[in-house]
């Protein structure tokens, strides 16, 4: 479509006579576009002098797409002889401003495609100033071992990269370019790098020349190198191994910032890839980093401070970049969450503002309206930055100080009516600075002071400067913030001093807090979070002062996303495992598991989800876990000793991992199951007979699971249920297992398969581990064999174990173990695959064991049971005791488990397991000491 038929606005001449004269410079142009020509002419002296300068080539432009014509600008630029590129490139510089600045005013573009095509312009003049003065460098025999043709190819090591807006793609209308300029320093020997270096430092003060110098055509843009680590003291071109080693130890936040817009511009382009690429650890950390949202207060205080940038809001001579409720505010807003929570979510790192704001909405991080009504507020400010440096193409941000200039700047807008002009965009600002500027009130609020506390608060509280996580004077600072309105909260818990007494061992533990205080200061919720799990779970607060990273995971966007089961958490950690090394994968393995054991049990603490679901969610994370680690350990194995012989081997789980109840403390009990097929041996450097490889592979998931890296450890593992316990090999073979399953297994084994449950390893082997299963208590299902033999271990389970007690559900007559040995026993007796306890005691009234009231009630006090067991491993990891819980942890196990107080908990405990206890020696008897060996 041409120019003139895509107009949807245009501005109105401030001088109308200078817009007069603009229109008849021009010729043969459709009359549509007058009131575009005189309203830009008439408010802009500059674009009015350069409609003038270029009005034979414009009229010919303005027949064309305007997307056409900056297409064959780029083009032209990118062709340009070295002979011609000074002047060569301010005149097309001089046309581009046209075709850019009149799709702009016109509404051809929307404000996204009037900073890309400015953009690209721009990198197309970079590129041919860099390949021009570097292929002089070349051709002078300045750059050891390089042709022209190197330096025409790719810069012969050289690359810009572009900073800033240019390398967001979003580059002002008078905006200078910010640029650093590496070389690839491997691509020289060492004898040579240093005369490459000169070059290089030659060749970049060159094309800073030929595109920032101002001479009787003007320039091109204004090139700013200052970006470069240490520039006071490094040249303008470093290599790219220096500028790895600088980033390495002493870069600082706000470089970490100036990185999120980095893009290789010109020159190089893999070697600029692959340099960002080594700087992702130091600009994208693996933590939140919400140290990071301090050092951005700091930032913006120093600019306002610098700039004379506070006070209240007057719009004569704001500055509409850095003032309050600018474009800086917003860039800040997103860049801020973008660097916290970029290391750990790629889909965050957009090097553009707005579509860094949708992603931030996407992630959870802010509300879909406020990302939405921020970026329109974005939209708005930068158009009105431009029309401010159409003016006089002065790079400026500041709005004008006369009536006069706020009516030229009205105009070229497009508005008539000055004053309503200035009232929307003050209101603009004024909803910038309340959107954006709750994120900087920490820094601006005034210091609270804590309340009168109880002598014995008191002490504790006069302990914590002498904590390792406030040694720093950065961590005392912000903890100094913080500590008035914890304390409040703390004051506010239904045991003061207990709540204290455990953040007191939460902060005791931590080994450093600034970045973990940011956190805090930044997201006032998570003080909530800690102040509850402080007067409620002491276990898990002790547990956050030896893993505090997962915190983490709270502000993660995800975190309060429906549970994606344990397929969809199967294939999040296979993603995150992909092509690192072994011990790569267990600290990954080991940090994954954190967060989302967290997570649930957060969740639980919350009452966001109910016990019966904390249980399978549990049980979900660990099959995960297996099923990611399990071939990490195979592939570990077969890379000493050659691919796993046979079909392969499966992992088979047993107990409350098989049955769906595990717990936070649960540890995994587990059997391996191969088979070798018809393999003898492996095939690798080391080969290893099927017993042998299988056997190494379970040591080695053991070791996976259990052994304590820098990142923790997942599990404890038990595999005492293997057949022939602690005497037999610690992997079966399928053929084995079937053998001894079906001849040599006591009725203790057999009840203990009717809980198995195949979870890691090749599908077609797991089926045929579970078709032995079923087969296995069909064929074993004589209900007289199975309640002698019960009744015998039942009786041996009492004679060895605990005896239980009202908080000691597990252990004892009628808790949780004793029900669950009676529904291994129906299950087992009834030759039915059910693995959960409630579904195997539903079979028992068609043995006559029980009634169906009898099954109801059995299956409500293991339920109850299991609800006081969970909830008690969440809040200690010591044996239940309502007096060293807590008033808090007393209410949660309270509510979890459906009862007024604790109090009437433990009544309720009491009879329900008494009556249990009855009905389950009528069944197998009593145990008395005869019974017992």
């Amino acid at each position: 479509m041409s120019f003139a038929s895509r107009l949807t606005r245009h501005p109105i001449p401030h001088v109308p006579d200078r817009g007069a004269e603009a229109w008849a410079a021009l010729h043969d142009v459709a009359p549509e576009l007058r009131p575009l020509i005189e309203g830009t002419a008439g408010s802009s002296p500059y674009l009015a002098g350069l409609i003038r300068k270029e009005a034979h080539w414009l009229s010919h432009a303005l027949a064309d797409p305007p997307e056409d014509t900056i297409t064959d600008l780029i083009a032209e630029a990118a062709g340009l002889e070295p002979a011609e590129l000074d002047s060569g490139l301010r005149r097309l510089k001089r046309r581009a401003a046209l075709v850019v600045a009149l799709a702009d005013l016109g509404g051809l573009w929307a404000l996204h495609t009037v900073t890309q095509a400015w953009t690209d312009f721009a990198d197309a003049c970079l590129g041919a100033a860099l390949v021009a003065h570097v292929a002089a460098e070349a051709r002078r025999g300045k750059l050891p071992g390089m042709t022209e043709d190197d330096a025409r190819r790719d810069g012969a090591g050289m690359v810009a990269l572009a900073m800033g807006k240019m390398g967001a793609g979003e580059l002002n209308y008078s905006s200078d370019i910010d640029l650093i300029c590496f070389f690839d320093d491997e691509r020289f020997d060492a004898a040579d790098a240093m005369e490459a270096r000169a070059g290089f430092i030659r060749a970049t003060r060159r094309l800073a020349a030929t595109l920032g110098d101002t001479n009787s055509e003007g320039y091109v843009f204004r090139t700013d190198l200052r970006l470069r680590p240490d520039a006071s003291v490094t040249p303008v071109c470093i290599s790219l191994t220096a500028a790895e080693r600088y980033y390495e130890a002493e870069g600082r936040s706000w470089e970490r910032s100036a990185y999120i817009k980095a893009r290789p511009a010109a020159g190089d382009i893999a070697a600029g890839e692959r340099f960002l690429e080594t700087l992702k650890p130091f600009v994208w950390r693996r933590h939140l980093d919400f140290a990071m949202v301090q050092d951005t207060m700091d930032m913006r205080q120093r600019i306002r401070d610098h700039k004379g940038l506070h006070g209240d809001l007057k719009l004569e001579g704001h500055n509409l970049k850095l003032g309050a409720g600018g474009i800086r505010e917003i860039e800040f807003f997103a860049q801020t969450r973008q660097l916290v929570a970029g290391g750990r979510d790629p889909s965050l790192r957009s090097r553009r503002t707005v579509k860094a704001l949708a992603a931030l909405a996407r992630a959870g991080w802010i509300e879909d309206g406020v990302a939405a009504e921020l970026a329109e507020l974005y939209a708005h400010h930068r158009e009105i930055e431009h029309r401010v440096q159409m003016i006089d193409d002065a790079q400026t941000h500041s709005l004008p100080k006369s009536d006069e200039g706020f009516d030229r700047l009205a105009r070229l807008c497009g508005e008539g009516d000055t004053r309503a002009f200035r009232a929307r965009l003050a209101e603009r600002l004024r909803r910038v600075e309340q959107l954006a500027g709750d994120f900087f009130q920490p820094m601006k609020g005034e210091r609270r002071h804590g309340p009168e506390i109880p002598p014995a608060q008191a002490e504790i509280v006069a302990r914590w400067p002498s904590y390792p996580a406030l040694r720093s004077e950065r961590g005392q600072a912000i903890f100094e913030r913080l500590k008035p309105e914890l304390l409040h909260r703390f004051q506010r818990a239904a045991r003061p001093e207990e709540a204290l007494s455990n953040f007191d061992g939460f902060l005791k533990g931590l080994p450093a807090g600034v970045q973990l205080f940011s956190l805090f200061e930044a997201n006032p919720p998570l003080v909530d979070l800690i102040v509850d799990i402080c007067a409620t779970a002491p276990g898990l607060s002790r547990y956050l002062s030896r893993n505090s990273g997962v915190l983490d995971a709270v502000l993660d966007g995800r975190f309060f996303a429906p549970w994606p089961g344990a397929s969809g958490l199967s294939r999040e950690l296979s993603r995150l495992l992909a092509g690192r090394d072994y011990e790569q994968q267990l600290d990954l393995a080991r940090r994954w598991h954190k967060d989302w054991h967290f997570r649930i049990g957060v969740h639980q603490l919350r009452g966001l989800i109910d016990p019966e679901e904390a249980a399978a969610h549990y049980t979900d994370l660990a099959e995960a876990v297996l099923a990611g680690l399990w071939p990490a350990v195979c592939a570990e194995i077969a890379r000493r000793h050659g691919p796993a012989p046979g079909r392969g081997g499966a992992v088979v789980g047993m107990g409350s991992l098989g049955s769906g109840r595990m717990s936070a403390g649960s540890d995994l009990d587990l059997i391996v199951i191969y088979d070798p097929a018809d393999a003898e041996m492996s095939e690798g450097r080391r080969p290893l007979d099927p017993r042998g490889w299988y056997a190494k592979a379970t040591k080695t998931l053991i070791t996976a699971l259990s052994a304590p890296t820098a990142a923790g450890k997942l599990y404890e593992v038990d595999m005492r249920l293997r057949p022939s316990g602690r005497q037999g090999p610690v992997a079966t073979s399928l053929a084995s297992f079937r053998t001894y399953q079906r001849e040599e297994a006591w009725t203790w084994e057999h009840m203990a398969l009717t809980r198995a449950k195949p979870l890691a390893g090749p599908a077609a082997l797991r089926d045929e581990i579970e078709a032995i299963r079923r087969a296995v208590i069909a064929d074993k299902a004589v209900p007289e064999t199975v309640l002698a033999d019960a009744a015998e271990m039942r009786a041996r389970l009492a004679a060895a174990g605990r005896a239980g007690s009202t908080w000691a559900v597990k252990d004892g007559a009628g808790g949780l173990q004793d029900i669950e040995l009676l529904g291994q026993a129906v299950a087992l007796a009834a030759g039915a695959p059910d693995r959960a306890t409630a579904a195997q005691l539903a079979h028992a009234p068609a043995l006559g064991w029980l009634t169906p009231e009898d099954v109801a009630a059995l299956a409500a006090t293991h339920a109850l049971q299991s609800r006081v067991q969970g909830a008690a491993r969440l809040l200690t990891d010591e044996a239940l005791d309502p007096d060293t819980i807590g008033a808090g942890g007393q209410e949660f196990l309270a509510r979890v488990a459906g009862q007024p107080s604790a109090g009437a908990l433990a009544s309720h405990l009491d009879a329900t397991r008494a009556l249990a206890a009855d009905r389950i020696e009528a069944i197998f008897g009593p145990v008395t000491p005869q019974d017992s060996p």
